[in-house]
């Protein structure tokens, strides 16, 4: 979590012009490392033709996941919108869910954090989920897990 910390100084502080990455995209999912014990994650599987929204304004950042993804990941998080920042050609967005599990006296929300770069048209990062508990003995391992994805897209070209 520190050297995201330290990332989104370096990327927010960096003077560099921010390119115009508002657009809707047609992204490709690839599961990764399963850190987190998500039900129903499978490494290696991979999802294509997921609507992203992309909007801007100056460098504040919104990202709707749409269609049947959307809904997924509404369920599962509370919220189907990343919200954040870009710097150059990067984005930095995050859904802080909302959305309460239990395991045990363990409680907690799942946090996603998608970080990307534009190149031209094509969008490609990571989606690194997390989970924020109670810190109850029963969390074991899902206290500070990590599970991540791999993302890539277009756009229509905008030239």
């Amino acid at each position: 979590m520190r050297r995201l910390y330290w990332t989104l100084l370096l990327l927010l502080g960096c003077g560099d012009s921010t390119v115009n990455m508002a657009g809707n995209y047609s992204i490709a999912l690839t599961s990764g490392d399963n850190g987190c014990n998500f039900q129903g994650w499978t490494v290696g599987a991979m999802t294509s033709g997921i609507p992203l929204s992309v909007t801007q304004s100056g460098q504040s950042v919104s990202a709707v996941v749409g269609g049947a993804a959307g809904l997924y990941v509404n369920g599962a998080l509370g919220s189907n919108t990343f919200t954040g920042t870009a710097s150059g050609t990067t984005l930095v967005a995050s859904i802080h869910g909302t959305r309460s599990y239990t395991q045990g006296a363990c409680t907690y929300t799942i946090t996603a954090i998608a970080t990307g770069s534009l190149a031209g048209d094509y969008l490609s990062g990571n989606i690194d989920y997390t989970t924020n508990t109670n810190a109850s003995p029963q969390c074991g391992s899902i206290q500070g897990c990590h599970s991540r994805q791999q993302f890539n897209g277009t756009r229509p070209p905008t030239r």
